[in-house]
């Protein structure tokens, strides 16, 4: 089976992480289709958002393939000491600075990388057997593919060093009021379509747009307000020169619903 299935409708991209027998675990496979299918969608003009999710019920993905793992630290191999720099760090990093809406449909378990992969998406959609994991100290392993970094803008400091240090699991009403989840849905059978709903009410939108604000947010997190309104300024003069403004401005006024080319 390939590792990791690529659907596209109407310029929703539709990832799956394909190795449902292993809850999704991240092997070396999969970690390198991800990373350089990702890399890819950055530069696909035909692509207007993402899904993220895994395949089968019983999880999303529940990070490091440990069976791979505990192999690769008995060959004495050098793997799992680089796969940080890698494999992660470049998924991180792709999955935060895509260009493009992302919505991951989270069913089941999201744990260590799996959970922060979730995170790092723009919305996570979730069902009632989602839970959340942050378990690399449950295997003496500090944290890794951003979850230093997103955990904590999403729930606080104080309450990202309880999820890391004390490695509980988050149950998904839970997960709901934190905000790891934007939207709980009322069934886990209605999490995917729910993700592609919302996902392709955001590739009809204003893609270029929606870039620049995801850009704004990024740089502007970790600066000072000047720093930020010059993010802003350069932000508005690129967006402002797109088709997209031009045709939202005009809608507006002629009350009409815009149709956005992402252009």
């Amino acid at each position: 089976m390939d590792p990791l299935l690529v659907d596209r409708t109407d310029g929703v991209v539709t990832l799956t992480l394909n190795r449902p027998a292993a809850m999704n675990a991240l092997d070396v496979v999969l970690k390198e289709a991800l990373r350089d299918t990702l890399a890819g969608l950055a530069a696909d003009p035909s692509a207007r958002a993402v899904v993220l999710t895994g395949a089968g019920d019983r999880a999303f993905c529940v990070g490091q393939d440990l069976r791979e793992h505990m192999a690769l630290l008995t060959e004495g191999s050098e793997a799992p000491l680089t796969t940080v720099a890698e494999h992660y760090n470049p998924i991180a990093m792709n999955l935060a600075t895509l260009p493009l809406p992302v919505v991951a449909a989270v069913r089941g378990a999201a744990a260590g990388a799996g959970a922060s992969l979730a995170m790092l998406a723009d919305f996570r959609i979730g069902g009632p057997s989602t839970s959340f994991l942050m378990a690399f100290a449950r295997v003496g392993l500090a944290a890794d593919t951003g979850a230093s970094w997103i955990l904590p803008r999403l729930v606080g400091h104080a309450k990202a060093t309880e999820l890391l240090l004390l490695a509980e699991p988050v149950n998904a009403a839970t997960a709901e009021r934190l905000g790891l989840l934007t939207r709980l849905a009322d069934d886990d059978a209605d999490v995917l379509p729910q993700a592609q709903e919302l996902a392709a009410r955001l590739a009809a939108g204003p893609t270029k747009a929606y870039a620049a604000i995801k850009r704004e947010l990024l740089e502007g997190a970790s600066g000072t307000l000047a720093a930020a309104l010059e993010v802003e300024a350069r932000a508005q003069a690129e967006s402002g020169a797109t088709a997209d403004h031009r045709e939202g401005t005009f809608a507006f006024v002629e009350k009409r619903r815009p149709a956005y080319s992402g252009s």
